[in-house]
Order: structure tokens, then sequence, then C-alpha cells
């Protein structure tokens, strides 16, 4: 039996992309093997967010080489998109695939170990490229599953490669979501994350809406929560929060990408709203959804952020009263329109700003986390945290941990919430 390694850098997209890889390869005869071994074939899957993160690509590309010189090496997906020719120049990689055709995988592998010669499958992703469906039926965390529901970005923030990466949106079709819900849910998954590149861009072009896709998938029978990845605040219309606030499966966190909260940096980043109209957006949702938890995204030392803009970014995540918040200091990345920006900020100044508003972000968790203790809230419980205690989430993606058995994990319990160490909260099993 021949046997596939697999390495995966990036993002969600890109795990549920690799995991799907790996179905299509399994189905084939293959076995899947450690990466850090040996294996006829390495795909690895590559990011280009940054361009710490295609030099990343790059290495793990050598490092396959390293354990089987005779191995069919595959580049696939960001980097391999943006960058194909490189990657032939480099001679790192038998096979080149983009962000498309990845379902032709192990048909371009055997090709190239047929043919001895390097094959690159990368098309110009236009609008007239359909969304290529991926479905997968099993993973390995067995409560939560995810579901790719769209595909590509054009919002084009000026720090941003990745709608070159990625291409022109398209969603995939509602009848082939709710069939994979359904499938899921017959497997014994309980919860279900709605995945993509910009998934408030769902259903775009079509007759099709988010919000509907919800309520559809929340009549699933056997499926209790339902989940979304990152969502750009153009998603929050008034139809939709009216929507999410009717459906209990619909958990109440979402991760709303902020990136600054100074108005010239955010028109600096192309980023299409100003922080009085994000702050309204969490002002709608608040009124309307219980024990919601919101989360972001911001990036310190911008072009052209002075201190006075990083002080006016700080009041608004303070302001915003986040329950939790990534914090990442710029990198430029080649390709895009920041790059070209001549106003930087030193590197050393990113990171300390990074620091700073890190601190913040730790205070504002804790004070969130803190306001639950004393209430009672139901857990989904995932893994042993440590001797006997047992881990999980909340509806609202808080962890919680309290003392159980390992009958425990893949059920929904009541804790009764008593202490804080400001990551996450500890409390009593509700019998």
């Amino acid at each position: 039996m021949k046997s596939v390694a697999f390495y995966t850098l990036g993002c969600k997209v890109n795990q549920y992309e690799t995991n799907a890889m790996e179905k299509l390869f399994s189905d084939a005869g293959y076995e899947i093997v450690p990466f850090d071994g040996f294996a006829d074939v390495y795909v690895i899957n590559t990011c280009t967010v940054t361009s710490v993160g295609d030099k990343k690509s790059r290495q793990v590309l050598r490092r396959a080489r390293g354990h089987n010189k005779n191995a069919v090496i595959a580049a696939v997906g960001c980097m391999a998109q943006t960058a194909p020719q490189k990657i032939k120049e480099l001679k790192i990689a038998d096979v080149i695939i983009g962000t498309n055709k990845k379902n032709e995988i192990v048909k371009t592998v055997e090709e190239a170990a047929r043919e001895k010669k390097t094959v690159s499958v990368v098309e110009t992703l236009g609008k007239d490229i359909p969304f290529e469906a991926m479905v997968i039926d099993n993973f390995e965390d067995r409560e939560r599953a995810y579901i790719k529901i769209q595909e590509g970005c054009d919002r084009f923030c000026t720090y941003c490669i990745i709608p070159f990466a990625r291409g022109a949106v398209r969603s995939a079709r509602e009848d082939d979501i709710i069939s994979q819900a359904k499938t899921l849910s017959q497997k014994g998954f309980s919860e279900i994350v709605l995945t993509g590149i910009h998934v408030a861009s769902y259903g775009r072009g079509t007759d099709n809406t988010l919000h509907g896709l919800l309520q559809k998938i929340s009549d699933i029978d056997g499926i209790k929560r339902i989940r979304l990845s990152s969502i750009d605040p153009v998603a929050f219309t008034d139809d939709f929060i009216e929507t999410v606030s009717r459906l209990p499966k619909v958990c109440p966190h979402y991760h709303i990408s902020l990136q600054s909260g100074s108005d010239i940096i955010l028109k600096k980043m192309n980023r299409r709203y100003t922080s009085a109209e994000y702050m309204e957006t969490l002002q709608r949702i608040r009124a309307k959804i219980t024990d919601v938890a919101i989360t972001t995204d911001v990036i310190t030392g911008f072009p052209y952020e002075t201190d006075e803009e990083f002080q006016k970014s700080l009041e608004f995540v303070k302001k915003a009263e986040f329950s939790g918040v990534h914090v990442f200091p710029y990198s430029e990345r080649e390709g895009t329109a920041a790059a070209k920006f001549k106003e930087s900020v030193p590197k050393s100044l990113r990171a300390e700003r990074a620091h700073v508003m890190g601190e913040l972000a730790k205070e504002l968790k804790s004070e969130f986390l803190k306001k639950y203790i004393g209430k009672k809230m139901p857990v989904l419980f995932e893994k042993k945290h440590r001797d006997n205690l047992f881990e999980g989430f909340t509806p609202n993606y808080m962890r919680v941990a309290c003392e159980a058995d390992d009958s425990i994990v893949g059920k929904i319990a009541e804790v009764s919430l008593e202490t804080t160490d400001g990551e996450m909260l500890f409390g009593t099993l509700i019998r």
C-alpha cells in the first residue's frame, strides 16, 4: 500500500481542505502516515497570508524532500496559487496545485509519479470559476464538525493577499450544505461550524442568504449547536440579527474582525466601515442576543499609525468590551497595496504596541469571564483537562472545566460557574 503524509499551514479553511484531501487519498487506497517519517507522497497545504507563511511553506517543502528524496512532493493551496513559478524555480515540489482543483490531487500526484515530471494545476480564479465542493464526513474532533460554505473574497483590504490567492466569491449549493449537515448529524456530531474565506459573502449572486441557511440547519434533528467562523461586520443586517436571535442552536459567539479602532487607519486598510459604524453593529447585536460574546482581531503598527491613532485603537477596544482579542503586529506582504505605503512604523514599535494591546486583551477577557461567576451555563464537554477535571465550551465559547468522568465527553451538561483564572472558568457539574 502506498503512503501519504500531510502538513497544513495557515487557517481553518486550509485544515478543512487537508482533511478532505486525506479522504480522497484514503478512498484511493493510500495509507495516511505521520509527516515526519517516510512516505511515498507528501502534501503540504501552504499559506501565503504573510511573508512568514511563505517562508514556512518553503521550509516544510524542503523538509519533506529530506524524509524521502524519491517521494512525490505536492505544494497545494495559497502559496502555490500566488507563486507557482517561484516553486518551480526552487525545484521544491513535483506537483503544484492552487486553491482550486484540489479534488484532482490524487490523479495529479499519480501523473507526476508516472511521467517523472513536474505537474502544475493553477487556474486563473475569475468570476466564472465554480465553487469546488470538498466533502468530509469524519473529523478527529468527535463533537465538532466543519462545513465549508463559501470560497473567495473581494474586499481587497490593503494588507491582505487572500483575494489574489482565493479568487472571486462563490458559494456552495445550499442543498449540498444541508445534505452534508444531515450526514454529520447522523454520524453523531452535535456541533457544526460553518467556515469559509469570507463567510459574510455566502449566497451572493443567488437567492440564498446566510441567515436562511442557519434556519434550515437549525431544523436538522441531532444538531445541537451551530457556530460561524470569523465574520465581517457587513453580515449583521437587521434581518440577520433578528433571525439568529430566534434560533437557540446558533451559538451567541461571533468573531468580528476590527483590525483598528482608528478611522484614519481603517480607511488606509480599506476596511469599508468607520469605528462608529462598527460600534453601532455591536450595540445592535447585544440589544437582541442574550449572553453574546464578541471576539476580534487587531493589527498594531500598520503604516501611518501614529501614537495618537494607536491610542484611539486602545480606547475603542476597551469601550467595545470584547471577550477576546487576537493581536498581530503588522507584517508587510509583498503584492499588497499596503506594502507600497511610504509611512511605515518601526518593527520594534509594532511589537511594543502589540504587547500593550495584548495586555488590554487579557484584562477584557478576565472581566468578561468574571461576569459569569455564580451563573449556570450548558457546557459541551470535549476532553480531559487534567486529573479528574474535564473541559468544554459554553454556547458563547467560554472554556469551562469541572470534576467529572470519561462518560461526560460528547455530552452537554449544566455547570455552576464558580471561579476563573482569567483564561477559563471552573465550576461544579449539576447532576
